[in-house]
């Protein structure tokens, strides 16, 4: 039986090693929660022992940044992202360095905070680094991004629990989802990838035109693109290495075409975005765009969020993931986007993941919305999978193929 120390020690090294595969003289930049100081800490020790050059870490407090939310001026909020900020970002873009995002904060966060004024720093902050998030979209830097509890988070998901009983079952989840509990993560990471691998190379052997879903409260088509690519588990940088942006993952996915989408979905688990939770919601898209929304909780959030920019109101991400699955198996909604989109079929409005789509990664904005892959300031995932989603797959010739059956691959 594995002590917490050495399940701790292996999810670091797993981190470094299977996630961002730090290569020998890359720079290594690490958001993470002040409250997660001790895992960034073995993260950054395993770092320097795998070759990183330095590690520079942006430590995160939503306490602080409440109040700056609640008390900076209009002005100070539209401008928000510094000068400084945007040019090391672009940096460690231009020197195809490495990114970790610990992700951790309370859901609620910012619960009571105007979603108008987080909405003014999402924009601010997404228009000015651009470059930096197509250069990462692009597989131009490592990225990755892994979960540790902090109280506020493990509250949202054992509100039943003390403090202390809720970040205990919390690792414990996290531990499960990353495989840690196995006696090599790093063999049964190798396992788990080849299991996507097989589906990966027969969607883009099929080469379908269209995905049907329908499930309670969903009824909705999606037109691939044309040259749309799938991938799952690892991803390969521009420069030829291999890693794992998402720990855990289940998900295969794509491209949308921009204007391909039409029908309502429904949401199937909790969205935490801008530091509050939307549950219950809907979209009906057509051709392509949003043209009605509803929420039973965090409606205005929605709102705002969907009025990041244009390109918000438009799909960039299709993605499938078995009902089946250890995370949804567990029966956990973990109130974050990491964990609950790798329980369920999901979709992201706003930018597309460039990579997902054949030789595009050098075209500019303008020139990707011309050919049909969205364009945003932001990225947001989605759960719409549930025991009860079918999806059926339509060839280029009219053939239909049922891929998913009662939440599962059918194939």
């Amino acid at each position: 039986m594995k002590t917490f120390e050495e399940k701790l020690d292996q999810y670091a090294e797993l981190v470094v090693k299977v996630g961002l595969n730090i290569q020998e003289g890359q720079r290594l930049l690490i958001r993470s929660p002040i409250e997660a100081k001790d895992f960034t800490r073995k993260v950054m020790k395993y770092a320097y022992d795998n070759g990183c050059k330095h590690v520079f870490i942006n430590w995160g407090d939503t306490e602080t940044a409440k109040i700056h939310l609640e008390n900076a001026s209009e002005e100070t909020l539209k401008d928000n992202t510094q000068q400084w900020d945007v040019d090391k970002y672009n940096s460690f873009a231009e020197n195809n360095d490495a990114l970790l995002h610990i992700t951790g904060e309370n859901p609620n966060a910012y619960a009571g905070v105007s979603p108008e004024r987080l909405m003014w720093v999402q924009k601010d902050g997404g228009e000015k680094l651009q470059a930096f998030s197509k250069a990462q979209l692009n597989g131009d830097i490592h990225w990755a991004i892994a979960g540790v509890p902090t109280a506020g988070w493990a509250k949202s998901v054992f509100p039943e629990k003390s403090e202390e009983e809720a970040i205990e079952a919390l690792w414990d989840a996290i531990f499960h989802t990353v495989r840690i509990d196995q006696e090599d993560p790093v063999a049964a990471w190798e396992e788990h990838g080849k299991a996507l691998t097989e589906k990966v190379d027969y969607l883009n052997e099929k080469r379908f035109k269209t995905l049907h879903y329908k499930s309670e409260g969903t009824e909705l088509s999606i037109d691939l693109h044309p040259d749309h690519l799938w991938i799952g588990g690892g991803h390969t940088s521009t420069f030829g290495t291999s890693y794992i942006p998402n720990l855990p993952t289940e998900e295969v996915f794509t491209t949308p075409h921009k204007n391909g989408v039409n029908g309502t979905v429904a949401s199937k688990k909790p969205l935490s975005a801008m530091g509050n939770l939307i549950d219950n919601f809907s979209l009906t898209f057509e051709d392509g765009k949003v043209v009605d929304f509803s929420a039973e909780k965090g409606y205005e959030t929605l709102e705002q969020l969907l009025n990041i920019d244009e390109g918000m109101k438009f799909l960039g991400e299709v993605a499938l993931v078995p009902y089946d699955s250890p995370i949804s198996n567990s029966g956990i909604i973990f109130n974050n986007t990491l964990y609950d989109e790798n329980a369920s079929c999901h979709l992201a409005i706003g930018t597309s993941i460039t990579m997902s789509v054949k030789n595009v990664g050098h075209l500019k904005k303008e020139e990707l919305e011309e050919i049909g892959v969205n364009q945003s300031r932001g990225h947001t995932d989605f759960m719409i999978g549930s025991a009860d989603l079918d999806i059926v797959a339509e060839t280029q010739d009219g053939e239909k193929v049922q891929l998913f059956k009662d939440g599962n691959w059918a194939i």
